[in-house]
């Protein structure tokens, strides 16, 4: 008996990552990611080695069922590691597991909101050729052929991540056409990461059924249109029983360098998307407020109501390493908490 294990890695691609796979026919059952084995690939051309000392390893860190070929087919998750087996430099996975232990006590969890852009050739899904559609405004969760374009995809990739076992929480239609959004989450740090790529990866693949390409440029229209980003909604377990401990998330965020330590790291054109406009805060200015989609963190009003909950960091670009956000906004938070004697 045989089944393909598809492996999917991300790469050394500057400034924003790509996903790439391939495929291994195994002939042993498994019982589980620990019992995959490594792989390899030429990293030379991937953009993680030279040709000279081009294998990379490839080490299984997450697997579930591949909803596309179906059967006993799985995809498998991989991390990139050195032939000492030491983590690659572009490995930021490595990076957040060692913050993630490091507060595991805290019990952070994320919940991440996806967004992106169908295209069709050079022009986004439902663009005119030679063209623009009416303005925004009723296509954020709108309904009918006049406004909504792509959904046969959405649905599509929707089945696939609920088949694969992936935890999303939803999906809607956003600002601009052609542009949608799915949920991943709540997870902990790493599992929501993790979860979040291989979901990409199968937004990337089931489009390519359809002759439709996904990109997650976080302004792939110029001008009065919506940018694309990641929201990414974070508490612990005291956010999650107490205000106080909202406010100094948020206010930990805010102090001193982080502000631009973590914008500098939410993905590439992050400038172009985060202008003050379009349901944003400007990318070198830091706020927080109750309800305030024009903040850089927001907090949702039944978070004030109930006196606990959960904030949202508005700032992501659609293109940003998941496992990049996670870990800053773990560390960041994780320690303002622990100086104010709040876990």
């Amino acid at each position: 008996m045989t089944f393909k294990a598809e492996y999917i890695w991300i790469d050394g691609t500057a400034p924003t990552a790509k996903l790439r796979s391939k495929t291994k026919i195994l002939t042993t059952p498994v019982s589980g990611v620990a019992e995959l084995p490594i792989w390899g690939f030429d990293g030379s051309s991937t953009n993680q080695a030279e040709g000279h000392a081009s294998d990379c390893v490839l080490k299984p860190v997450f697997s579930c069922p591949d909803p596309i070929r179906g059967g006993d087919d799985i995809l498998v998750l991989c991390e990139v590691l050195n032939t000492d087996m030491t983590p690659h430099v572009s490995n930021t996975r490595a990076q957040l597991t060692e913050v993630a232990e490091k507060f595991a006590a805290q019990e952070p969890i994320f919940g991440i909101e996806q967004e992106y852009t169908f295209f069709e050739g050079d022009r986004p899904l439902g663009f005119p050729a030679g063209g623009f559609p009416a303005p925004q405004g009723g296509y954020y969760c709108g309904v009918g052929a006049d406004e909504i374009h792509g959904r046969d995809i959405v649905e599509a990739h929707l089945e696939n991540c609920l088949k694969a076992g992936l935890g999303i929480s939803g999906i809607n239609a956003e600002v601009m056409p052609g542009q949608w959004e799915f949920q991943v989450g709540p997870l902990a740090p790493l599992e929501v990461a993790d979860q979040l790529w291989v979901a990409r990866w199968l937004l990337y693949r089931t489009a390519e059924d359809f002759n439709v390409s996904a990109t997650l440029d976080p302004k792939p229209v110029k001008g009065d249109w919506n940018g694309a980003g990641a929201h990414t909604n974070f508490s612990t377990k005291a956010m999650r029983e107490g205000y106080d401990a909202i406010i100094t998330a948020c206010e930990a965020l805010g102090e001193g360098s982080k502000p631009m330590d973590h914008v500098k790291n939410y993905g590439a054109g992050i400038d172009d998307r985060l202008t003050g406009l379009h349901e944003t805060a400007p990318w070198n200015e830091y706020s927080y407020g109750v309800s305030n989609r024009g903040a850089s963190v927001r907090i949702p009003w039944q978070v004030e109501k109930d006196g606990k909950g959960y904030i949202e960091d508005r700032r992501p670009n659609a293109n940003v390493d998941p496992y990049v956000v996670t870990r800053l906004i773990v560390d960041t938070c994780c320690t303002g908490l622990e100086k104010a004697g709040q876990v």
